[in-house]
């Protein structure tokens, strides 16, 4: 089926995706900043590290392979990995893609992305699509809102914090709206594109929306907690959560993102492209979720 790169495949969503590729007979390399991590895959996927600093040897890991399925991006700044830096980076991986003969690039946007948005993440993202539209590769671009499985971050940890406290405060009315896909369905979404022809956007949502007070309260109902809902100015939902984070040792939720959660930008009005509803999933791992923490800046600063 030939030589299929992708963007971390040790993390998230990188991990179903190269999981189906392999089941599907594709040869598989990966790039990561954490080459020394163990790699789940064994010899059935090389791993690289990235060289944006070098677009030779940027290109040699490219070398081979009809297909490139980019993951990378930072959730939020931290030290020298900005939005800025992601976008200059990914545009680097655009162009050693096309040098080095890469037929086709799959690349993983978000909702709701725009040039004129205030928000780094959202106007980074729309950059990225720009950019790849006009390199002249074959592209599919693929638009998550939310992503939910067993490593997620945003479902998994409000219920960490429902199963703890018997508060949990909703951020303005809660009557935004957030659209999840499973992370499998993700995944099935990337392999596919992989190997189609046409140049298509499309937004990769469930089948099932919620406003963020309904999903609250269907994870406490689930993980068999009662809990009190209070709101508050997201100023101070923000503050909260920025405390909290300074306990864990991790970034609960950015301002950006608070502006993006309830600017409901989360949300989609296109058809599904994912089949598993998060309720039914919800239901069948209720003792699972939440159980430990998940953290962003355990998953990509840490070395271990």
């Amino acid at each position: 089926m030939g030589m299929v790169v992708i963007t971390g495949a040790l993390s998230y969503t990188g991990k179903y995706t190269t999981r189906l590729l392999l089941s599907r007979g594709y040869s598989v390399r990966t790039l990561t900043f954490h080459p020394e991590r163990p790699n789940p895959f064994g010899k059935q996927v090389e791993v690289l590290p990235y060289r944006f600093d070098d677009p030779q040897k940027l290109r040699e890991s490219l070398s081979g392979a009809s297909a490139l399925i980019n993951t990378y991006w930072v959730r939020f700044p931290r030290g020298t990995s900005t939005f800025q830096a992601a976008v200059a980076n990914t545009c680097a991986l655009i162009r050693a893609a096309k040098e080095a003969g890469v037929r086709r690039m799959v690349h993983v946007s978000i909702a709701n992305p725009s040039m004129d948005s205030p928000l780094g993440y959202y106007r980074g993202k729309a950059e990225l699509e720009q950019a790849l539209r006009d390199s002249g590769l074959s592209y599919a671009i693929v638009r998550p809102t939310v992503i939910f499985g067993h490593e997620d971050v945003l479902i998994n940890n409000i219920a960490w914090f429902v199963r703890r406290f018997p508060l949990f405060g909703i951020p303005g009315d809660g009557r935004y709206h957030i659209r999840p896909i499973f992370v499998e369905d993700m995944a099935r979404l990337l392999a596919d594109a992989v190997e189609s022809e046409s140049n298509t956007t499309a937004d990769a949502v469930g089948p099932e929306s919620f406003t963020f007070e309904e999903l609250v309260r269907l994870i406490a109902a689930q993980t068999g907690r009662r809990v009190h809902l209070a709101h508050f100015p997201m100023a101070l939902s923000y503050a909260f959560t920025t405390v909290a984070g300074w306990f864990l040792g991790d970034v609960v939720l950015t301002w950006q993102e608070y502006r993006g959660l309830m600017g409901d930008l989360l949300a989609s009005e296109s058809p599904s492209t994912g089949e598993t509803r998060l309720s039914d999933w919800l239901a069948a791992n209720r003792q699972y979720v939440g159980q430990r923490y998940a953290s962003e800046v355990a998953r990509h600063f840490s070395r271990q």
